[in-house]
């Protein structure tokens, strides 16, 4: 029992490992399609984009792995259901719920290396992904700190603060020098917004004009700042839940709270990546009544049809939940767990029936 055992996590690995290649590639091969649109902005190259694309692969791989484990355990268990090798096990006295088993069994291998990569790979390498797209399209110098965003326009420093949303900034610092780096004025503006064609409408403005002998103060409401500083460069400080871990997104939700703020939106990023490891379980649970229950005539390409449909369903009916949930607000963890628990108690039904 344990040499079959083996050999059905062998397979199951070895055709989810198959399926998320080709998903992966696939993925991959549209988004290099995307970014050759982007090809020539500033200094952003074929290099930049595949750097780009090795980057963002560690989260598109930890995205992919349900879906892969679905279509490579219909494939892999559906080809031995054609071949009889269940029947097989199944006359010798192993039960549906062996079967079961053993199919999960490989699902934890695929559990843990999906949350090493999606833990401690993926947030990194796609903050990194963003950086290099975001600066070599704008041809900007940019240093991320703890003071926010700092980027050099001539001689002209610019530091940003707080970033509310795309085409909004607030708490901007202008340092003005000279050729010899000496400071001659420093503009600080409580928020801009953005108007297009490089301009900006700053407001709480007051500047401050430096010389050896005194200092100039002066005050403004309102004021158009002209900058070649593009909005898409001020993503690589805008906080993403794709760019965060479990952790980062607990205590970035924390902080929102603690600052009465909305965090609906990174709540329902921590939740769905909480249950994420219970998708793939649910998955490889909606492959079985697909391999055991259907006749053994059934072609490997109808049942690969059936597991891409049952997935995209599936991932549509998350989407809409997630949405949903944010504009009626209702309770994040509810909306997160709500696709997968119907889908799970679906599959269970199935299996009882199959046996």
């Amino acid at each position: 029992m344990n040499v079959l055992t083996g050999y059905i996590i062998k397979e199951v690995l070895k055709g989810s490992a198959i399926a998320i290649i080709l998903l992966l590639t696939l993925f991959n091969l549209f988004t290099f399609s995307d970014e050759l649109k982007d090809l020539g902005k500033g200094v952003y190259g074929l290099k930049e984009i595949f750097l780009y694309l090795a980057l963002t692969s560690p989260r598109v791989f930890y995205e992919l792995v349900p879906s892969a484990a679905l279509l490579g355990s219909l494939f892999v268990v559906g080809a031995m259901a054609n071949n009889r090798e269940v029947v097989a096990m199944r006359a010798a006295g192993l039960s549906i719920f062996w079967v079961i088993k053993s199919v999960m069994l490989a699902g934890c291998v695929l559990v843990v290396i999906a949350l090493v990569v999606g833990e401690f790979v993926a947030p990194k390498a796609e903050r990194t992904a963003q950086l290099i797209k975001t600066t070599a399209q704008n041809n900007e110098v940019v240093m991320r700190s703890k003071y926010g965003l700092w980027l050099r326009e001539g001689q002209q420093f610019v530091n940003v603060r707080k970033i509310p949303s795309k085409g909004e900034l607030s708490e901007i610092y202008l340092y003005q020098v000279d050729e010899k780096n000496r400071l001659l004025s420093v503009t600080k503006a409580d928020k801009a917004n953005f108007l297009g064609a490089e301009k900006w409408n700053m407001k709480g403005i007051v500047k401050s004009e430096l010389s050896t002998k005194q200092v100039f103060s002066d005050k403004e409401s309102t004021k158009q700042w002209e900058t070649s500083i593009d909005p898409d460069l001020l993503n690589v400080v805008v906080v993403k839940s794709e760019n965060m871990s479990l952790y980062d997104l607990f205590m970035y939700i924390d902080f929102l709270k603690g600052n009465n703020q909305k965090s609906q939106t990174f709540e329902l990023a921590f939740w769905s990546r909480l249950i994420n490891p219970f998708v793939t379980f649910v998955m490889l649970m909606v492959s079985i009544p697909f391999v055991v229950g259907v006749g053994r005539g059934v072609s490997t390409g109808g049942r690969m049809m059936v597991g891409i449909v049952v997935g995209m369903t599936f991932n549509i009916f998350d989407k809409i939940a997630g949405h949903v949930g944010l504009v009626y607000g209702y309770d994040p963890m509810l909306m997160a767990v709500l696709p997968s628990a119907v889908v799970f108690c679906s599959a269970l039904y199935a299996v009882s029936r199959v046996r």
